[in-house]
Formats: structure tokens, C-alpha cells, sequence
């Protein structure tokens, strides 16, 4: 039992790690990239400290909340469409706390996703071979996600 529990808790730091890896290498990106200024880190509403924010940036005037995803090469479903509604519930929601923490709120905000593909092997190659992933294609970034009723104004 105790055996379990170690590796069931290195796995979770596993997973946290590449999360933050892909965080950073998402915030890196967008900044050189498309020229978004990060405002916030792992953002958590005060109310309940499970719902974050990976990433609050602003792009021009617009405030934009990204969901950042790290993917293996190899992952079967994409990282945009991990994004279902009970997700999108939960950034709802967070967002629209963040939003009320602001003393002037933006007119203008969105959700964007940031699919990050980790160096690796690609789909189907098994463990003994498989290529790169070249430096253009470890990121894919899906602007203006559907989250909000179209008359949300915060």
C-alpha cells in the first residue's frame, strides 16, 4: 500500500512538472511571439483555491485568459479538446472572479488555448525510434475559444 501511494504522489509531481514546463514555455512563446505581456501566473480565485487561471495576459486592450495545455507528441486527443464544457465551466467562473477582483475591468476579454507539444517521439513509433518535433510545431495557439454568452460584459 505504502509503494502505491509513492508512486501514486510521483506521479502527480510528474504531471505537475510538465504542466509548468508547458506553462513557461506557453508564456515565453506568446510573449515573443505575439507580443502579449503576462499579467498573472497561476492565478486562483480566492473563494476556491482549485479553480485557476494558467495564464492572464493582455494583448493590446484585450484581456485574454489562456488555458495551457502540454501534450506528449504521442497524445491521442488533442489539447483543444480537452477543453470541454465542464472545463469551460470552471474557467468561467474563475474568469469572472478575476474580473470582479479588477478595479477597472477590461472591455474586452477572451479565452485562447495554447496546445504545447512536448519534445518527443512522434505518434506511432513505439519506444525504440521516432523524430523530434520541430521547434515550429511544438505550439499551436487557438485564439477566441468560445467561453462567454455572446452579451457577457462581467
Amino acid at each position: 500500500m505504502l509503494t502505491w501511494f509513492k508512486n501514486l504522489l510521483s506521479l502527480h509531481a510528474d504531471v505537475a512538472g510538465v504542466g509548468g514546463l508547458g506553462e513557461r514555455w506557453a508564456a515565453d512563446w506568446l510573449q515573443r511571439e505575439r507580443g502579449f505581456v503576462v499579467v498573472a501566473r497561476n492565478w486562483r480565485n480566492p473563494r476556491d483555491r482549485r479553480d485557476e487561471l494558467d495564464l492572464v495576459c493582455r494583448d493590446g486592450a484585450v484581456l485574454v485568459f489562456v488555458e495551457v495545455k502540454a501534450r506528449s507528441a504521442g497524445a491521442l486527443v488533442p489539447g483543444v479538446y480537452t477543453v470541454n464544457a465542464r472545463k469551460k465551466r470552471v474557467l468561467r467562473r474563475t474568469a469572472e472572479a478575476y474580473l470582479a477582483g479588477l478595479r477597472e475591468p477590461p472591455q474586452t476579454f477572451r479565452l485562447d488555448v495554447v496546445e504545447v507539444i512536448l519534445p518527443g517521439k512522434e505518434p506511432g513509433k513505439g519506444r525504440s525510434g521516432g523524430a523530434r518535433i520541430p521547434a515550429e510545431e511544438a505550439i499551436l495557439h487557438f485564439e477566441n475559444v468560445p467561453l462567454f454568452p455572446k452579451y457577457f460584459r462581467g
